[in-house]
């Protein structure tokens, strides 16, 4: 009879329910870890600090030489699918901070943004607490004279998960937006049969979804600004690959650094 028991105790452990449970708690665990040790908006560090990750891949090491020859730092984000548009949301609006009158502009541009996205089709309760935080953001950095300080502020801010996610979700909702309002234009940019509202809602507003070209593209289109992306990965040769988005965009505002996945941000 112990036997059985024991048997039957293996069996039901080797479930589907239990293995998906076993799953996820260690997505959870994975997760909690990377929360514990990685800031959501991380210090100014070296463009040589990445050969630490890399110590024994050549390409990369190389590719890294390459990048060091370009940039100066690199700001690192954490890893949570969230990236790029904590790192574009930071690096642009730390950037606006050394330009009062273009900071002004930027400013009234999220403020009229709120009615664009109801007129949109967006719910107004759904908007209204994440853009009330952004604008809230932006007003505490503002009344900072010093470009410094308010660069600490914003930096302290990103590092607030409450803040931060806020930020996040309304960069996704204007970027959703801007592709719903150019839908004819972006939808030759998604595959398969999904129309671009069902991939705003799929892809582009929930959060920890990552972020690819389409997103980069409505995120700079709806803000007035430019992206240069520079590519780091296994592929080609020696070099890094460097993309402005818009193309047009010869001298972007903010820089990132993709590999597979991530991005990090950049400074010259």
């Amino acid at each position: 009879m112990k036997m059985a028991d024991k048997s039957e105790s293996s069996t039901n452990s080797d479930t589907p329910t239990n293995q998906d449970e076993l799953i996820l708690a260690q997505q959870r665990k994975i997760q909690q870890e990377i929360s514990d040790t990685i800031p959501l908006v991380g210090p100014l560090d070296q463009i040589s600090s990445l050969e630490s990750e890399y110590s024994t891949d050549t390409i990369y090491l190389a590719k890294i030489k390459d990048l060091s020859s370009k940039y100066k730092s690199i700001r690192r984000t954490r890893p949570d699918g969230n990236c790029f548009f904590r790192a574009f949301g930071y690096a642009y609006i730390e950037k606006l901070l050394d330009d009062k009158e273009q900071f002004s502009l930027f400013y009234d541009l999220v403020e009229k943004s709120k009615n664009s996205l109801v007129a949109l089709g967006f719910p107004q309760f759904t908007v209204e607490d994440f853009y009330d935080t952004f604008m809230e953001v932006l007003k505490r950095i503002n009344d900072i004279d010093d470009a410094s300080d308010a660069k600490k502020e914003l930096h302290n801010l990103f590092n607030e998960q409450g803040y931060s996610d806020y930020m996040v979700v309304y960069l996704r909702l204007l970027t959703s937006g801007q592709l719903q309002k150019e839908q004819i234009f972006y939808s030759f940019f998604i595959d398969g049969e999904r129309t671009v509202a069902d991939f705003c809602h799929q892809e582009v507003e929930p959060m920890y979804k990552e972020s690819d070209h389409i997103h980069i593209m409505g995120a700079c289109s709806v803000l007035l600004t430019g992206v240069r992306v520079v590519y780091m990965d296994r592929g080609g040769n020696t070099s890094v690959t460097e993309h402005n988005i818009p193309q047009d965009r010869l001298t972007p505002d903010v820089y990132l650094l993709y590999r597979p996945g991530h991005y990090d941000i950049l400074y010259l």
